[in-house]
């Protein structure tokens, strides 16, 4: 027995194995189609090798040596050609799925071919999906991007182009010396110039947001004193107004932020909020725990904003349908508000409510003091 076994590792395993790496290597740069036939090849050709050089070894008569050879070298053919047909079934579900892979490579979703397959071309199929989700989810953050930034645009353009012809009237009217009232004229013309001024800052305080680049300064510092001097700014635009300023539910909760860069944040909703509710509506403050930290909310009496339009709140550029023109401003404030939270940590949120929107600020919550 251990002779006969000799035999069939040499003349099969041995040699046919080694030919068929050499084979292999050869063209690995071809088909999965010869790839699979050669590995079916050589198993065959292994059992066919094996089984005649048992029989030689065997030393079995001229007609029962021929008998052996006959049958084996048919079930060889048969076995070799059961093996290609099964072999191009699995070739004709790898040619689909990598057809299907080119189509959301050119912008599509990938549709997987459907029907039974092996393990590892359904896992392949499953990550191609996921990946193709991911690619269109990127698609639609770049369009919405493109959007954002071809408004902000056009907008900033328009709110440029008014005041710059008005300064240019101005300035010529003074340097001929034909202002009937030069004094107001100059009043005019600072004024302008600071709007200008702000909307710069806007600009490369969001450049900064985007770039990750926006220095923090953290210190602890209590959501109590800071409403309650972003109130007590936000004052005399809300009595310009006719807006009341309410703070309620103001806990004096700790958080680490950047002073500064809050300020601004309670800064632009409370601006936002009081130029969006008309006179005698309330703008109210609120501070709370919340399960994920510090929630900071903003409520104001707009009239709500259509659910379609909820999710752009906060895109760069965006300021609603009746809001194109000074003093609205060039649609960055809001994202500013989220931006400065993001680099916090935080998040920002809006949602409607009867008669107006409450804007939703959550920050995490300061450590505890040793």
């Amino acid at each position: 027995m251990t002779v006969i076994g000799l035999y069939a590792f040499a003349g099969a395993a041995a040699g046919t194995g080694l030919a068929g790496a050499g084979v292999l290597r050869l063209i690995r740069r071809r088909s999965l189609t010869a790839s699979l036939a050669v590995v079916a090849a050589v198993g065959i050709v292994a059992m066919l090798a094996g089984t005649l050089a048992v029989a030689w070894a065997m030393f079995l008569s001229p007609h029962e040596l021929t008998v052996v050879t006959t049958v084996v070298a048919m079930a060889a053919v048969v076995s070799l050609a059961t093996a290609l047909l099964l072999g191009r079934w699995v070739v004709a579900r790898s040619r689909a799925l990598a057809s299907a892979a080119r189509s959301f490579g050119d912008g599509g979703d990938l549709t997987a071919p459907h029907g039974p397959t092996t393990a590892e071309l359904e896992e392949l199929s499953r990550e191609l999906a996921a990946t193709s989700a991911s690619l269109a989810e990127s698609r639609e953050r770049e369009r919405a991007l493109e959007t954002s930034r071809r408004e902000l645009v056009a907008w900033i353009s328009h709110d440029l182009r008014t005041p710059l012809a008005g300064l240019r009237v101005m300035s010529k009217a003074l340097e001929d010396g034909i202002a009937a009232e030069p004094d107001r004229y100059l009043r005019q013309i600072r004024t302008e110039v600071e709007r200008l001024n702000h909307m710069v800052d806007d600009l490369f305080e969001l450049s900064r947001i985007h770039a990750g680049t926006l220095p923090l300064a953290l210190t602890r510092i209590s959501l109590y004193d800071l409403v309650d001097e972003a109130l007590t700014g936000a004052d005399p635009l809300a009595r310009e107004h006719g807006v009341r300023l309410v703070g309620d539910r103001i806990e004096p909760l700790a958080v680490e932020v950047d002073g500064k860069e809050m300020s601004r944040v309670l800064g632009n909703l409370l601006v936002n909020a009081i130029r969006r509710t008309p006179a005698d509506g309330t703008v109210a403050v609120a501070v709370e725990r919340s399960p994920e930290g510090v929630l900071l909310s903003v409520t104001d009496g707009c009239g709500g904003i259509p659910e379609e339009d909820l999710p752009r709140v906060f895109d760069t550029g965006w300021r609603g349908t009746h809001a194109r023109t000074p003093p609205a401003g060039a649609g960055l404030g809001l994202a500013i508000v989220r931006g400065i939270i993001e680099a916090h940590r935080g998040s920002a949120a809006v949602r409607n409510i009867p008669g107006g929107c409450r804007f939703e600020v959550t920050l995490p919550t300061a450590a505890p003091s040793t």
